[in-house]
């Protein structure tokens, strides 16, 4: 067997209810909680942040509530909570919500308590390490970043137009809980992205050079459970079961892409994500996944048939060269399923602006990660292909 390392210090407390501990788990850490949210926007999330400062009020916690989070959170947005977290002195922040809001936890968490601002702390920057921070609790109440495992926080800066992250074990929030009742109303469209994007999580750790048994073993049934239960969880929205397969998809693939990484796809995501704040991330996997597959099956034939035949069991009779040259039909196939066959046209991404997106997609180093790196041509053709 390939020798591996496995890293993982988040304690995960998963189960339907398990929202009930987060006062207790709070109180070990201090009195003074940062809340962090987006806005309130419509009653379901108004209903769940009342609900949320409720338990932790009631227990006696102080609690200050930054309700900055924006989608593709922003270094402005970062430093705003930053300077609440420490204008209140708070001994804890706790991120509720999906990827952004718990992304900006870990963020503010950094520049709360060190010099400048988060975007100085970016896994290639000069400037030092983060030391000791602000512990974080990851609440999730979406099925698809993996955030609430991962020792990554993704932030944007407008000014640049550039998507880029903090990388780095101290990340890793203290406490994360996986409440699947918490996620009963995210709205058709939120589900289907971020599901996709546990798909595609779980699918580029298998491909990844830093794979190992350990994340085969949760990647595959990752896959064969997004495969199985978004479908039904897009057609009944509040159905607790889907819910909670998904969330111990996103859960096992935030594990994966926390000790092997992510690939081709997702540095091609970030780059439009930079330059394109209004395209959601897993929106953005889904335009380019079948061109990704089409450009990388022949250097991985083993996975992309694996991953044809968990689409489509008829394949299960073919070889691995023909099950695999048939990834890319299958993979187009599911995102019409889920509503996601879309292309960069569709999104506004302008046409005369993909070269610039094509340069902007190789300044992260996961297209290296893929079996077959992308040439500065190769990147731009698939951008056209995506078009």
């Amino acid at each position: 067997m390939k020798a591996f390392n496995f890293h993982q210090t988040t304690k995960i407390i998963f189960g339907s209810g398990k929202i009930s501990e987060l006062p207790e788990i709070a109180k070990t850490y201090g009195n003074k909680i940062l809340l962090v949210t987006t806005p309130a926007k419509g009653p379901d999330l108004e209903e769940q942040y009342k609900r949320v400062l409720n338990l932790l009020t009631y227990s006696g916690l102080e609690v200050t509530h930054f309700d900055g989070v924006i989608p593709n959170p922003t270094v402005a947005s970062i430093s705003a909570g930053a300077q609440m977290a420490k204008q209140y002195d708070v001994d804890l922040i706790i991120g509720l919500g999906g990827g952004s809001s718990m992304d900006s936890a870990k963020a503010i968490s950094v520049e709360a308590t060190h010099p400048g601002s988060s975007w100085d702390y970016l896994f290639y920057k000069d400037q030092p390490d983060p030391s000791k921070l602000l512990p974080v609790i990851a609440v999730s109440t979406t099925s698809g970043t993996g955030s609430q495992v991962t020792q990554v926080a993704v932030v944007t800066n407008p000014n640049v137009r550039d998507k880029s992250a903090l990388y780095n074990n101290i990340l890793y929030p203290q406490v994360c809980i996986i409440d699947p009742e918490l996620m009963k109303t995210v709205p058709r469209f939120v589900t289907a992205c971020t599901g996709f994007d546990v798909f595609c999580h779980a699918f580029e750790s298998l491909i990844h050079p830093a794979n190992s048994a350990y994340v085969n073993m949760m990647a595959w049934q990752a896959i064969t459970l997004v495969v199985e239960y978004l479908p039904q969880l897009l057609n009944e929205l509040d159905n607790l079961k889907a819910r909670e397969k998904m969330a111990w998809a996103d859960t096992m693939a935030g594990l994966c892409i926390a000790n092997a990484g992510v690939t081709l796809p997702h540095g091609m995501g970030m780059a439009i994500g930079g330059m394109y704040p209004h395209v959601a991330h897993g929106e953005a996997l889904a335009i380019l996944y079948p061109a990704f597959a089409e450009f990388t099956q022949s250097s991985d034939i083993h996975k992309f048939a694996k991953l044809a035949r968990i689409l489509n069991p008829k394949l299960n009779d073919l070889s691995d060269e023909n099950a695999a040259a048939q990834s890319t039909a299958e993979i187009t196939k599911f995102l019409k399923t889920v509503g996601l066959n879309i292309k960069l046209s569709d999104v506004r991404v302008p046409e005369e602006e993909l070269e610039a997106l094509a340069k902007q997609c190789m300044v992260l180093p996961d297209y290296k990660g893929n079996p077959r790196v992308a040439t500065a041509e190769e990147m731009l053709e698939l951008l056209r292909k995506s078009f």
